[in-house]
């Protein structure tokens, strides 16, 4: 016995000098290595400590979401508010304690004047259904205050596509295909869909990049596709295509797009055809002719004269012309990938932008007869609400119910990365995703969403959510003392 003692302590003392001179060997192979090298200044001045840098400047991201950032503090959303998203998604008690841990001074915060006489949940009432469309050969009609903007099968993966369309259709709620063109799974759920046309026209192209009339009709024979939206620009990059990284197109992604495999997928800064607010026109006129189902676009707004010669030529041509819908992308919108200076710089946020669109329809009468979507960071009830009382008929988010189907942020969507399986064509890191569990979370997500918008309703005295308008929101100004939000807008415009 005391033979295998001995003979344990000297093998672990074996290895023990073995890892020590290993690891001798490899700090002085990264010594020499570093002041060798000349790409790097902090690893050339200080080898091999240097490298602590660069490890720690990778991990810090990760350390500030889980230890140091505050509920309220992180971007694009806070832990607060993707907190309210799981818990809606998973079913769980939405319910928080003691008070609330959200800053009521800054300027831009948004409180709803509550009613002294709240609606009682007998008189509540159910949102009423609403026509896109009305003169079409297919009118769409949904009660579906909330749903899915668009997410191509390309920045997000199959299972993610297969929970999305499942949960929608679960919902009641529609789904936008993004940019990529119509999947096998968007259509395996029965939800609704709007069909995205982008820039490169993916789904819909002819063999030179043209809209094709034959692929239209083949689109518009699924009974599932309610709508087209014709994409002008993404709030996260205005004046830029989409961008998919070729190790992201898979073989099945570039057949759906008719693109190289393994190459990457960067769509025209804008439609050829479309160089005026007449060929726009035009182009939905023509989609509109050929599918019979309603056509709209969608824009992140900057420069708001060419939406007034929109209106104009619209003026001019008569209102048949007008689309059907436009769909207002905010500023800070989301993607899978985008150019920094975009991101970061161009385009106005939906505070302002949905305001002055609303504001020239009804200026127009064109108010009724096209209908007004919003997207950008409405992923909680009281962000759905306020835009409801800016004016928009529906609201659409895509990083919302990445939350609901269990997305992190961890800011990978680019790399192929993504721990959780949603942005990535990676079959391990994909098998995360239970496609029925995760329909049940979208579902969840969409149903109390509109409970939520429903409880700020009734405490404003209104019976339902589509009620809900400038009266009912004060918003706090740079004194601290907040404004009604119509004044707000009266002395802006």
């Amino acid at each position: 016995m005391s033979d295998f003692i001995l003979f344990g302590i000297n093998l672990l003392s074996g290895l023990f000098v073995l890892t020590l001179g290993s690891g001798a060997l490899i700090i002085i192979y990264f010594y020499f290595s570093d002041i060798k090298q000349n790409k790097h200044a902090i690893r050339h001045n200080y080898p091999v400590v240097g490298r602590f840098r660069y490890i720690l400047e990778k991990q810090g991201e990760f350390f500030r979401q889980y230890f140091f950032a505050m509920d309220r503090e992180e971007m694009p959303f806070n832990r607060a508010e993707r907190s309210w998203v799981y818990k809606a998604a998973k079913n769980v008690d939405r319910t928080i304690a003691f008070g609330s841990t959200r800053n009521l001074d800054i300027a831009g915060t948004i409180m709803f004047m509550n009613c002294a006489f709240p609606t009682l949940e007998e008189d509540a009432a159910t949102p009423s259904p609403i026509t896109i469309g009305e003169n079409c050969q297919f009118p769409y009609t949904t009660s579906s205050i909330f749903n899915i903007s668009g997410m191509s099968f390309g920045a997000i993966s199959k299972p993610a596509v297969q929970a999305l369309s499942h949960g929608a259709h679960l919902a009641g709620c529609w789904m936008n295909t993004g940019e990529g063109g119509l999947s096998p799974y968007h259509l395996e759920g029965k939800a609704d869909i709007v069909f995205q046309i982008g820039t490169a026209k993916y789904g819909v192209r002819d063999e030179n990049g043209n809209l094709s009339e034959e692929k239209l009709k083949n689109i518009a024979a699924h009974p599932e596709v309610k709508m087209f939206e014709i994409k002008m620009s993404q709030g996260a990059k205005p004046g830029k295509g989409g961008i998919l990284p070729g190790r992201k197109v898979t073989a099945e992604i570039a057949n759906i797009r008719g693109i190289p495999e393994g190459h990457d997928s960067i769509s025209p800064n804008g439609h050829k055809e479309i160089r005026s607010a007449g060929d726009l026109l035009d182009m939905i006129a023509f989609i509109r002719q050929t599918t019979g189902k309603p056509v709209g676009f969608k824009a992140v707004i900057g420069s708001i004269a060419w939406f007034d010669d929109l209106l104009n030529e619209i003026e001019q041509r008569g209102k048949d012309s007008a689309p059907d819908f436009i769909t207002i992308d905010s500023a800070d919108g989301g993607t899978g990938a985008a150019p920094q200076p975009l991101m970061d710089y161009v385009g106005l946020p939906l505070k302002e932008s949905l305001p002055l669109i609303i504001e020239r329809l009804k200026k127009h009468n064109l108010k009724e007869q096209i209908k007004v979507i919003a997207s950008g960071k409405l992923i909680t009830p009281s962000k759905v609400a306020w835009a409801i009382a800016l004016g928009a008929d529906f609201v659409v988010s895509a990083r919302g119910h990445m939350f609901a189907l269990g997305c992190i942020q961890a800011l990978q969507c680019n790399k192929d990365t993504c721990p959780t399986g949603i942005t990535t064509h990676n079959k391990r890191l994909q098998q995360g995703l239970n496609v029925q569990d995760k329909t049940q979370r979208v579902a969840n997500y969409n149903k109390y969403i509109h409970y939520g918008i429903g409880l700020l309703a009734h405490s404003c005295g209104v019976t339902n959510a589509r009620d809900i308008n400038k009266n009912h929101i004060r918003i706090v100004t740079e004194n601290g003392l907040s404004v009604a939000l119509d004044k707000l807008y009266e002395n802006h415009h």
